[in-house]
């Protein structure tokens, strides 16, 4: 049964392909890190994973998880937003032993940006907005040789970050990636921290001002971008050389 689920999610999926999609899809990604893609534009995804998520909706949890599990194994970018949005569909239902699949799924099938930040800002920022406990497993993250599973341990705060939750977590977590050298980590922390500035913008700002001096001009203007224009002038200005 679950193979013939898996087997139309891939026949959906090719259906809606295209070669003019799947040529341009490079420029999303660093030369180098390109995904491997049937070619179909996200908002097909989308609707895609929203019919499937319906359809699947009677089935047990581990039915479903069975199914992401395989959809992630493929290594195709749509296959993978399919799981996302298959376990995001089941948020109501998790439970804390489901964090070990998505950590698996992060540390072992994760090779993007864009399945990173699909299934962290969804499914295990849901997770972790329902089991808060399990951040400090994210600080563990931070800490990996990784560089997606530290890019998660970030981006997966994204929207609790919003909800100005986890504040503290969040500078500890920046903490530990701010001398990281992947302009994709960087770019993954400096956004948790701009998250977080939309309801703590003097604490981010007080923050950014004191590690000014070591942290990367990437994660830097991310971290700023939603600030008014005096404090982005003020945090961008150069250090007064010695």
């Amino acid at each position: 049964m679950k193979e013939k689920w898996i087997h139309e999610i891939r026949q959906a999926l090719k259906d809606k392909s295209d070669r003019k999609t799947r040529e341009s899809s490079g420029r999303f990604f660093k030369k180098g890190e390109e995904a491997l893609v049937y070619g179909v534009k996200m908002a097909e995804v989308g609707k895609i994973a929203k019919e499937f998520s319906k359809q699947l909706k009677m089935h047990s949890k581990q039915d479903i998880f069975d199914i992401c599990e395989a959809l992630w194994r493929s290594k195709y970018l749509e296959e993978a937003v399919v799981a996302c949005r298959l376990s995001e569909s089941l948020h109501k239902k998790y439970e804390p032993s489901d964090f070990k699949i998505f950590e698996h799924w992060v540390e072992d099938y994760v090779n993007t940006w864009a399945d990173c930040d699909t299934l962290c800002n969804h499914t295990i920022g849901m997770f972790v907005m329902k089991y808060p406990e399990y951040v400090s497993e994210l600080k563990k993250w931070a800490k990996s040789s990784g560089r997606w599973v530290r890019r998660a341990s970030a981006v997966t705060l994204i929207i609790p970050a919003r909800k100005g939750m986890f504040l503290g977590e969040i500078f500890e977590i920046a903490d530990i990636l701010l001398p990281d050298k992947d302009h994709m980590v960087q770019k993954g922390y400096g956004w948790m921290l701009k998250a977080a500035s939309q309801a703590h913008q003097k604490e981010i700002f007080d923050y950014v001002m004191s590690k000014k001096a070591v942290m990367p001009r990437t994660a830097l203007r991310y971290a700023i971008e939603k600030m008014p224009e005096a404090l982005k002038t003020e945090a961008m200005k150069k250090e007064p050389s010695v």
